[in-house]
């Protein structure tokens, strides 16, 4: 599976680039991080819990609580395409 991967999310008024890293082999936790306005990194993590994926509870910007649920989406599109290729190379 793949360890680390970026993605383009639409957050508040403008693209940013999210970039995820997983920390376990488990796939219930991934680190991520993005820059805000100044270029000053906000890091923060993420894991899954009955199945849908959380912000872990911090204090951050409302732009980025407020796409929860599509960065959750980014993983699980991810995880998925990751299994598809390793399944090719079998």
């Amino acid at each position: 599976m793949s360890i680390h991967f970026s993605k383009i999310i639409k957050a508040g008024d403008r693209n940013r680039e999210f970039n995820f890293n997983r920390t376990n082999r488990a796939n219930v936790q991934y680190n991520v991080n993005v820059p805000d306005e100044r270029g000053n990194r906000i890091f923060f993590t993420m894991y899954q819990e009955a199945g849908v994926w959380k912000i872990a509870p911090d204090i951050l910007p409302a732009w980025i609580t407020a796409i929860e649920e599509e960065l959750g989406r980014a993983i699980d599109e991810e995880n998925k395409a990751e299994v598809e290729r390793e399944s090719r190379l079998r």
